[in-house]
């Protein structure tokens, strides 16, 4: 969507504020020997008392309310009574929401306890690769400079980006135009940012994979050949100059 007046600039911040903040408690709150789904139960929680509703759950009937990965598990991970969590994870949870008619999205990977697996690295790559892309964004760059810049920054250090999971267009449903905001230089994407546009930025930044196939639960997706992924996306809105960060409550960079 675009903001073209006051009421929608709230709207997307309280969206947006709904979903940082869930992010934030839900990460604090995971803990070695609790299950995906008590955590997802949480985050549900939170969600409802902030009056938002699940957007994965409202735009597919995912089933559940957050996506959970848990170390090779790349994005979409289903939560569960059975998946436990365990000492040096790697998670990655992504919570989107709807509230009032604004949709949001935000995500992160963290490791749980002490970093036993060496993926600490790893979340930092993504963590400071999405810094530095929503830095260079503004109206009239180019989409595909963008994922260039992030695709050189993962080579930097010694990664690889996803090329079949991108970034979107978010306000008034989950995904709308952009509909690609790839992690790679896409030499067919000419579109370029808009001012006043909001826009879910995502790194997607991986040890051994280029593609995330989807497994035989329909939704839980993995590395074509294996490895480790790590993502954070925030929620933007793109200025002239510096953009507006809608998710910083996160607290990602803290």
């Amino acid at each position: 969507m675009s903001i073209t007046n006051e009421a929608e600039l709230q709207g997307m911040q309280k969206a947006s504020e709904a979903v940082a903040l869930t992010l934030k408690a839900m990460k604090d709150y995971a803990k070695v020997g609790m299950s995906t789904k008590e955590l997802d139960d949480f985050g549900g929680k939170m969600l409802e008392e902030f009056g938002a509703k699940s957007a994965p759950f409202l735009t597919y009937n995912f089933p559940g309310y957050t996506c959970i990965s848990v170390d090779n598990e790349f994005c979409h991970g289903i939560p569960t009574a059975q998946r436990i969590l365990q000492e040096g994870d790697l998670i990655n949870i992504d919570v989107s929401a709807e509230l009032n008619g604004f949709w949001s999205d935000n995500g992160c990977s963290f490791i749980l306890g002490e970093d036993i697996h060496q993926h600490q690295k790893l979340v930092n790559a993504s963590k400071e690769i999405l810094q530095k892309a929503i830095a260079n964004i503004k109206g009239g760059v180019r989409i595909s400079d963008i994922g260039h810049l992030i695709e050189t920054e993962a080579k930097k250090r010694g990664y690889k980006v996803i090329k079949n999971l991108t970034g979107h267009g978010v306000g008034r449903s989950l995904h709308e135009e952009p509909h690609e905001v790839a992690c790679y230089k896409d030499r067919f994407n000419l579109t370029r940012f808009k001012k006043n546009s909001v826009v879910a930025i995502e790194t997607f930044i991986s040890t051994d994979s280029t593609i995330a196939e989807t497994l035989a639960d329909g939704w839980t997706m993995v590395g074509n050949r294996g490895g480790y992924m790590a993502q954070h996306e925030h929620t933007i809105i793109v200025t002239d100059g510096k953009p507006v960060i809608l998710t910083t409550g996160n607290g990602v960079w803290d």
